[in-house]
């Protein structure tokens, strides 16, 4: 049976991304939903674009911007950004320095094809950050808030339990999608370790960036697999920490 399934923010961690494709034993006939950060953290940043790339050849794979993927490539094209320096991105300018111009050049065309969001048949989103407008996401002002913002997931976090979707108070922004699919802010800032829901929101980002796991579910059923802890796959680097 077909499935689908959203994996979370890889952060350069190719050996947890091969981890998780293993335990899911994803197959050809799965559609793999990426929800962007790609890169920034562990050192494997260029090695990752370069399977995912390969993937989409023999794989239904949908690959979603995120942030850091956003300030890789605008590094690529020639724009300095030192505060990206500090949150991951020194990992990758050292991994990108044995790299010729003909490989960066092929990232920089993954990079640019990348989607901010996906709508499936089902009406569900995926998108790495959140969005802002209470309209939904067609209706963004700044397309650039859906891979940075963390409104969506703060405001779900601080929400009363027992608002329900249908209720007059529950949030006109969640009320366009049957559920939302995000990375961006790890669920272990809030001591998860698994992908979490608050009201109809999913977040998949289970802090591999950081001390955590890189995460993969199954949309439909819930089910889900993860890899090691990052840092037990990489005991010489630092990650993000």
């Amino acid at each position: 049976m077909k499935r689908k399934l959203v994996i979370g923010d890889v952060h350069g961690g190719l050996k947890a991304l091969h981890q998780i494709l293993e335990r899911a034993k994803v197959s050809e006939d799965d559609q793999l939903i990426f929800l962007g950060d790609y890169v920034d953290g562990w050192s494997q940043s260029p090695q990752v674009l370069d399977f995912l790339i390969d993937l989409k050849k023999s794989h239904n794979c949908i690959y979603i911007r995120g942030n850091h993927d956003d300030l890789l490539s605008e590094w690529l094209r020639g724009k300095e950004n030192v505060l990206w320096h500090e949150h991951g991105g020194l990992a990758t300018i050292k991994a990108y320095k044995s790299l010729t111009e003909t490989d960066k050049q092929r990232h920089i065309s993954f990079l640019e094809l990348l989607e901010t969001y996906h709508i499936d048949e089902q009406n569900r989103l995926f998108v790495h950050a959140g969005f802002t407008n209470q309209h939904g996401v067609l209706h963004e002002f700044y397309p650039r808030l859906m891979f940075w913002d963390r409104t969506l997931w703060e405001m779900v976090s601080a929400m009363d339990k027992s608002v329900k979707k249908g209720d007059l108070n529950f949030p006109r922004r969640l009320t366009h999608y049957h559920e939302i699919f995000i990375g961006h802010t790890p669920v272990t800032k809030l001591g998860k370790s698994a992908p979490l829901q608050m009201a109809n929101v999913w977040n998949v980002d289970t802090g591999a960036a950081f001390k955590g796991r890189l995460s993969i579910m199954d949309v439909d059923t819930k089910e889900y697999w993860q890899s090691d802890p990052l840092p037990e796959l990489y005991p010489d680097e630092r990650g993000r920490n």
